[in-house]
């Protein structure tokens, strides 16, 4: 574990993080405010928020960073994604840990230039997550534990390296399913299948009503989805001892399942 903190492709990532986050949050969450801005000449101001324009905004905005930084850091730009893929055994527990750090200051910072910017608008929530009228807590953890069940089994499928069917653009596939989830949870409690960006909002805003549920639901969706895959649909196999080390370490040898069999178990060992 010490060895890859001192590696500068380590930060090199770490730093990718922190950028493609910040960007992302700030062209997602800034294109759902756009709608209200009180400006004399903006013809959208008081008009009711288009979903599919604000689903769209997250789903390229990640498929846009994706492409740009995922060949140095894999782009995760979600904790929730970074825990599913430590727990799918790709990456080391140090690492997961600066990126989740990385991808929290990336969104506040994005959030509090935005807070800047559209510092006239009236009741200014900068995109907090919250839950709408009538939706409980547990109603509302529902609602993100399947939102980001989908978006991390899509990005453990189009990521698997045993794969060679995969045709098209990986980056693109992850934004259409976070548009996907976004379609999906807005009306309920605003999307929060990201973590990161739920939280810039709560402490820019200062409001962290309900805001466990932004935290607690994804890592329960993307844990569930890092388990579906790695052990029902695409199972590896590996002991206890062989994560350990690949957690510790973060490297593992190259593998590669049957052609003629997805399901065939196949070994993971630590380098």
């Amino acid at each position: 574990m010490a060895s890859e903190f001192k590696k500068k492709l380590f930060w090199r990532a770490v730093v990718a993080e922190f950028l493609a986050m910040t960007l992302f949050v700030f062209i997602s969450i800034g294109s759902a405010l756009g709608f209200q801005y009180p400006l004399a000449r903006n013809r959208t101001s008081g008009a009711v928020q288009d979903n599919v324009k604000v689903s769209l905004a997250f789903g390229l905005s990640i498929a846009t960073m994706a492409q740009s930084v995922g060949h140095i850091s894999g782009a995760h730009l979600n904790p929730a994604v970074t825990l599913g893929l430590l727990l799918s055994c790709q990456i080391s527990v140090l690492r997961a840990v600066f990126y989740v750090v990385a991808q929290c200051i990336g969104a506040i910072v994005a959030t509090a230039i935005l807070s800047g910017i559209t510092s006239a608008l009236p009741e200014n929530t900068l995109g907090r997550n919250a839950l709408a009228e009538g939706i409980n807590s547990g109603q509302g953890l529902g609602i993100e534990i399947i939102g980001t069940l989908q978006l991390v089994l899509c990005v453990l499928a189009t990521t698997d390296r045993r794969r060679n069917d995969v045709g098209g653009s990986a980056p693109l596939a992850i934004g259409l399913s976070v548009a996907l989830g976004h379609l999906l949870a807005i009306d309920y409690t605003g999307c929060g299948i990201n973590p990161a960006r739920s939280f810039g909002s709560a402490v820019i805003t200062n409001n962290f009503t309900d805001h466990w549920i932004f935290w607690v639901g994804p890592f329960l969706g993307g844990a569930l989805a890092a388990l579906i895959y790695d052990f029902v649909l695409a199972p590896r196999s590996c002991d206890l001892t062989d994560r350990v080390k690949v957690w510790a370490s973060g490297q593992m040898q190259e593998y590669d399942l049957d052609a003629e069999e997805m399901s065939s178990r196949v070994e993971m060992k630590p380098k």
